[in-house]
């Protein structure tokens, strides 16, 4: 698959996460709504995830020809999503807070501030 459908398909789920994740972050807690909304940004985050592990880092060093710096947040959405979910499941709200927290400043704010980094796609489309 080429790296622009991998990019597409990953900006058309972390847009709406980032989205969901805002939102969730300031509703009231256990509300139908929240769970609801939950739901799916676990899901878009799980799949963004997934999209974003074949697409080559394109700045800084590389293992294996292909993983940068930046998977760092795919494996750390990977490991969190789960997690989160488990410890709701199982009424731990203090490590359910924290992790989904973790998750939203770490996969989408920091991430998310490191796409626009010169050599990176993002950087040219705002920055030309």
């Amino acid at each position: 698959m080429s790296y622009k459908i991998l990019m597409f398909l990953h900006l058309f789920t972390v847009l709406p996460a980032f989205i969901i994740g805002t939102i969730s972050l300031v509703l009231k807690k256990g509300t139908r709504l929240h769970k609801v909304l939950g739901r799916i940004y676990m899901v878009l985050m799980l799949f963004t995830a997934v999209v974003t592990l074949f697409m080559p880092a394109a700045v800084g060093p590389t293992l294996f020809n292909h993983f940068g710096w930046i998977h760092l947040f795919s494996f750390l959405t990977l490991y969190t999503v789960p997690t989160a979910y488990t410890a709701i499941k199982k009424g731990n709200i203090k490590a359910h807070k924290r992790k989904m927290i973790l998750l939203y400043f770490g996969a989408l704010i920091i991430a998310g501030a490191f796409t626009f980094m010169p050599g990176r796609y993002l950087h040219s489309v705002f920055f030309g």
